[in-house]
């Protein structure tokens, strides 16, 4: 038997997880000491099951410190394996020093994750100078792609759609979904002055004319991108954008910015948030059914 555990703000994403992998849950118990220190109470029993906790590690300071309680936990009271099933994963941003002194957070995060948890499973991490989460976790990891997910639901619901990327960068995963869906691909050309001040030109707009453009991108945080091109196709007298993300970051005002600028946004379920309508749950209980499988290592 296996066991799954819900982070408080991820229970919908561990219901469609055991609706797939067929585990049961265990409740659990949470509140916040008047000093803000958190307290844990596991209500069922993990003796002798393998368990993984499912958290969406957005916000991930303010979570981090109960994961790594609730791991403790779980091994006090029996369970045999301990794994994280982080839809979202934080502190992938900072991958080296690009200035002296800097700390390589993606680098301290991974082994405080590895030395806590013993396998991973995440949704398309923002990886860049990282070809692999091996590089930096020391733990089995699994990577679980939203294209295929994406591509079927722009195919179902887009009429003539143009896929557009967020950057150069981005040309590979926006190519795959295209290809997967027989449409027109192209990429954002930006000049970037800030975090919140961006400059976008869309290549080639003029030759999808009648197009509904679908701009694509892994995570939407400040989502300046998204609405400097959404701006863009505006007055470029295309039909109204569909916005598509992977991961629900929405910093600050960055989700009501953009639902003031007109189009349709969409992402995956990996955040729980009022725009998802992308469901993973099959594709991360498909690939979690190993580890929750697996003997424990003697």
């Amino acid at each position: 038997m296996t066991l799954l555990i819900a982070w408080p703000g991820s229970e919908a994403q561990t219901r469609g997880l055991a609706a797939t992998t067929g585990s049961s849950i265990i409740e659990l118990q949470t509140r916040r000491f008047p000093d803000g220190e958190i307290y844990l109470r596991l209500l069922s029993s993990c003796a002798g099951q393998s368990v993984a906790v499912v958290a969406a590690l957005d916000r991930p300071d303010e979570k981090t410190p109960g994961l790594l309680a609730l791991a403790d936990a779980l091994r006090a009271e029996g369970a045999t394996r301990v794994g994280l099933v982080a839809p979202y994963l934080a502190y992938l941003r900072q991958d080296r020093q690009f200035n002296p002194g800097e700390a390589v957070t993606s680098r301290t995060y991974a082994r405080l994750l590895s030395s806590t948890f013993d396998w991973l499973l995440t949704v398309d991490p923002h990886l860049h100078r990282y070809h692999s989460l091996s590089e930096i976790y020391s733990i089995p990891t699994r990577v679980v792609h939203a294209a295929p997910a994406i591509a079927d639901w722009i195919g179902r619901i887009v009429n003539l759609p143009l896929l557009i990327g967020p950057d150069g960068e981005s040309a590979q995963w926006v190519s795959d979904i295209a290809a997967r869906i027989n449409a027109p691909w192209t990429t954002l050309e930006k000049t970037r002055r800030g975090d919140r001040d961006v400059e976008v030109s869309i290549p080639h707009i003029d030759q999808s004319r009648g197009r509904t453009p679908v701009l694509a991108d892994d995570i939407i945080s400040s989502g300046r991108t998204m609405l400097a091109a959404v701006k863009r196709l505006r007055e470029a007298g295309t039909p109204t954008p569909i916005c598509v993300g992977v991961h629900a970051i929405f910093a600050g005002d960055a989700y009501d910015a953009l639902l003031a600028a007109g189009p349709r946004i969409v992402t995956c379920n990996t955040i729980a948030h009022p725009s998802n309508e992308i469901d993973l749950s099959s594709m991360m209980g498909a690939a979690a059914d190993e580890f929750l499988a697996a003997k424990p290592a003697h």
